[in-house]
């Protein structure tokens, strides 16, 4: 019949409990993002192009990337917000608005298999529209085709990338090596694991006292 688990066991059970709740880091993903300009630098979009309904002498931009999807992991396009740059050669119209456009295709090394980017430098484009029209109708203006998916995610501008939209990426597999104790905010180890390893500490201490008591009985 098989014993209860022995104490040194049961220390290495919760030694390995404590590494192991170290929290996983988020996936990324391969995707367009969607950026409004302000006063020279962009922003994260809290809605999507097809919702979102610039005003005159607004800057949009999209960049394929790949990255978290968190604004402060999020690849930025790689071209100033700056609608004077983009827009100003282009004449005001009454009852149109102006709308400044940086596509921004990404580097060769986030394309996927057997596809490269259109273009290196970020493109820039003025759309003329009517003044409720939509990021998204400003974009297909300048940077036909589009491709969306059955959830409206926008999934490729100017053909590209031909397939794929939004994948996780697999994360690189860890190496082996020492897990590293995790630190605090002050750089030094956690109380969660200083307190994790006296414990099985005492638990150690405690199975060898046992195991002198048995020898002296």
């Amino acid at each position: 019949m098989r014993g209860r688990p022995t104490l040194p066991a049961l220390a290495v059970g919760i030694l390995l409990t404590l590494l192991a709740a170290s929290p996983a880091s988020a996936s990324s993903y391969r995707y367009w993002s969607f950026w409004d300009g302000a006063g020279g630098r962009w922003q994260y979009a809290t809605q999507g192009p097809s919702s979102a309904r610039p005003a005159d002498g607004s800057v949009q931009g999209f960049r394929f990337a790949v990255s978290k999807d968190a604004a402060a992991e999020a690849a930025q396009p790689r071209a100033a917000a700056d609608f004077a740059s983009v827009c100003g050669s282009t004449p005001a119209v009454e009852g149109r608005k102006r709308v400044a456009l940086v596509v921004d295709f990404g580097v060769a090394a986030d394309a996927p298999a057997g596809e490269a980017p259109p273009q290196e430098a970020p493109r820039t484009a003025c759309a003329q529209l009517s003044p409720d029209a939509t990021a998204a109708e400003a974009l297909a203006q300048v940077a036909k085709p589009l491709r969306y998916n059955g959830a409206a995610l926008l999934c490729g501008i100017s053909g590209f990338p031909k397939q794929g939209c939004g994948e996780p990426m697999a994360e690189a597999a860890p190496q082996p090596a020492q897990p590293a104790a995790p630190k605090s905010s002050d750089g030094g180890p956690s109380a969660g694991l200083l307190a994790g390893l006296a414990a099985v500490a005492a638990l150690a201490a405690a199975a060898v006292w046992q195991s002198r008591r048995r020898r002296t009985r």
